[in-house]
């Protein structure tokens, strides 16, 4: 697990859960889960990205849990989920699977939302019976489905394959990160974030990314270098909203627009000039306000059946 270092103040302090719970897979690893808001309000689910954590969703989880029930996770092996062995899309979809079966009742809907290697789970788990149980609307952030190493342009070199073999080392790398250090966040900033973004969204981000343990790091940036999910976004058939920002060096914007391209129910596009990889904590209100839409136009709230009535299959623990 990681070391859980995030900022302890500000928009992008992790608000404290109403509950917190434990979640199994299916090949039991346990996923630390946390419910945000009113048990009878309306749900949507966050998944985090690649070395990320519950901590990602910070502004959004503060801004929706006034009049939302909102489920975040962390994925297996970061924040306060344990490492597991397994590493691959299966578990990806294995996890998201689990996470709504323990906390949404049967048939409830939600709208969910994956940034990153979260809007990979998406993909990954679309054809999934639960996920088409309880889907009702999908975000998509700054992701993409395949040539994730080919198309990454964190390097300023050419593209071709001297730039991909280098990027596939430079994200593979078992190398720790260190402490969070000028330097660091410099280096953070050029690679996943727009040059507009302010020192306090650095921070937030340096200090969540480098909190994730280097072997969890480099597991999973094997999964992403051989990814290939596009039968998956054919498959993901409820409405979905793609979002991306224009200098995204990790998934650049031909990763969305051919998502769009590809999505069967595609219901709107988003590409936010100047942003980069990290578009939940560079366009806070953008997506927040982009996740209320969703939820608004695809989901009901009359006569939904709360988790608390039907939910099956996890561990509750105290609430922080």
């Amino acid at each position: 697990m990681s070391r859980l270092t995030h900022v302890a103040h500000g928009a992008y302090a992790p608000p404290a859960p109403e509950r917190e719970l434990i979640a199994h897979s299916a090949d039991g690893a346990a996923l630390h889960v946390e419910v945000h808001g009113r048990e009878d309000a309306p749900a949507v689910v966050l998944a985090h990205g690649w070395t990320c954590s519950t901590a990602f969703w910070a502004a959004q989880i503060r801004d929706l849990a006034a009049d939302h029930r909102v489920i975040a996770y962390d994925q297996r092996g970061h924040g306060r989920s344990p490492a597991s062995e397994a590493c691959s899309t299966e578990a990806l979809a294995d996890d998201l699977e689990a996470v709504l079966a323990a906390t949404l009742a049967p048939g409830e809907k939600a709208v969910l939302v994956g940034h990153s290697m979260g809007g990979m789970t998406l993909m990954a788990a679309s054809a999934r019976p639960r996920f088409r149980e309880h889907a009702a609307a999908a975000l998509l952030c700054s992701t993409g489905s395949t040539r994730l190493v080919a198309e990454a342009r964190v390097l300023p070199l050419r593209a071709g394959r001297l730039r991909t073999r280098v990027t596939q080392a430079v994200l593979g790398s078992r190398a720790p990160l260190g402490p969070v250090t000028p330097v660091a966040k410099r280096i953070l900033k050029y690679a996943t974030m727009g040059p507009g973004s302010s020192p306090v969204m650095v921070e937030a981000c340096a200090r969540i990314v480098h909190a994730c343990p280097r072997g969890v790091r480099h597991a999973w940036s094997a999964v992403l270098a051989t990814l290939d999910l596009e039968h998956g976004v054919r498959e993901l058939r409820v409405p979905t909203a793609v979002i991306a920002g224009t200098v995204d060096r990790l998934t650049p914007v031909v990763h969305a627009r051919a998502l769009v391209a590809a999505l069967p129910n595609c219901v709107g596009s988003t590409e936010l000039p100047g942003l980069g990889h990290m578009t939940p904590v560079e366009a806070p209100e953008l997506v927040t306000a982009r996740i209320r839409e969703l939820v608004s136009t695809y989901t009901r709230t009359a006569g939904t059946p709360t988790a608390v009535e039907g939910a099956a299959g996890a561990e509750i623990k105290e609430g922080a």
